[in-house]
């Protein structure tokens, strides 16, 4: 199978650069059996946010997928998750969210500690590689792009796969309607 690519993104073997991702991603790759399906591409790191990069590779916004870190508390004990959303959509935190975590309140992880707790960069957090513990929930229309741009731990690359492979990630749970 061909390593997936997009507009002017040059595909490399994610699996023969770790120098491109983050340790927690390397980790993640060489233990998950899809990873031959999985393109690394260097850019500049001031690309890293995802308006930067559809512009500058005139990708489609519908072909990135943002993942977020969401955090909440119920009765002394916080549930923490990863939130893969389509760029073109934001994760539904106050209401759907919410009620998969069950907690009363859910809020964005504050950056340190995000980075911190993923061991990944701000602007290259990616749901490959999260913590043990952490739930990944995944939006449907996620495992529905062709080829997905997302994180790879480091804002100097990003990762390309088919979105069928996200939500076939460890731990993933497909979810319809995560994001508005």
């Amino acid at each position: 199978m061909p390593l997936p690519s997009l507009g002017t993104l040059v595909s490399l073997p994610a699996t023969d650069h770790p120098d491109l991702l983050a340790p927690p991603v390397v980790a993640a790759l060489a233990g998950w059996p899809h990873a031959g399906d999985v393109a690394v591409t260097e850019i500049d790191p001031a690309l890293a946010d995802t308006a930067a990069l559809t512009e500058a590779f005139d990708l489609p916004l519908t072909a990135s997928a943002n993942c977020v870190l969401v955090a909440g508390r119920r009765g002394g004990e916080e549930k923490v998750a990863a939130c893969v959303v389509r760029a073109d959509t934001r994760a539904d935190v106050n209401n759907r969210v919410k009620r998969l975590l069950d907690v009363r309140k859910a809020s964005f992880l504050p950056m340190d500690r995000a980075v911190e707790e993923s061991g990944m960069e701000h602007g290259g957090i990616t749901p490959v590689g999260l913590p043990t513990g952490w739930r990944l929930l995944v939006d449907a229309r996620v495992a529905e792009i062709d080829v997905a741009v997302i994180g790879s731990g480091v804002r100097r690359s990003k990762l390309l796969l088919p979105g069928r492979l996200v939500a076939e990630l460890p731990g993933a749970e497909l979810v319809e309607d995560l994001a508005g």
